[in-house]
């Protein structure tokens, strides 16, 4: 092998490296998760229950021990986005399943917004869900 096939294999040794060096190190990130409801449709009660699992998009797995630091429920699918509803979380009964007891008194569209921190991850996840109480 002379100088000219050396210069040549170890350029393109050097190109597979930091090719698959880049793929080996890619991580997930934040938007690689999402919340999604159990049910789009609860029935209306003073102590509804909301059911949301926390899955990681690449996977299709449900994701478990996240912080949730924020919920709301509002009324913003029929226009009233003022119009809030009390909401507290509840101790999840499976992994990756995360359970609040909402005030939903009127039928109609609601959207629960939540915010968490995923472990093992940087950044906070938001996702804004909608559902309709139902008589």
């Amino acid at each position: 092998m002379n100088f000219y096939n050396v210069k040549y294999v170890a350029a393109a040794a050097l190109i597979g490296l930091a090719l698959g060096g880049g793929i080996s190190m890619a991580q997930a990130g934040i938007d690689d998760y999402e919340f999604q409801l159990v049910q789009s449709a609860i029935r209306k009660s003073d102590a509804a229950v909301v059911v949301v699992r926390l899955i990681d998009k690449r996977s299709g797995k449900v994701v478990p021990d996240a912080v949730i630091f924020a919920q709301r429920v509002d009324m913003a699918p029929d226009g009233m986005e003022m119009m809030t509803s009390p909401i507290e979380p509840l101790p999840s009964t499976e992994p990756g399943i995360y359970r609040f007891k909402a005030n939903l008194m009127m039928p109609g569209g609601y959207r629960l917004s939540l915010g968490a921190k995923v472990q093992g991850e940087t950044g906070s996840l938001e996702n804004k869900l909608e559902f309709k109480a139902t008589p």
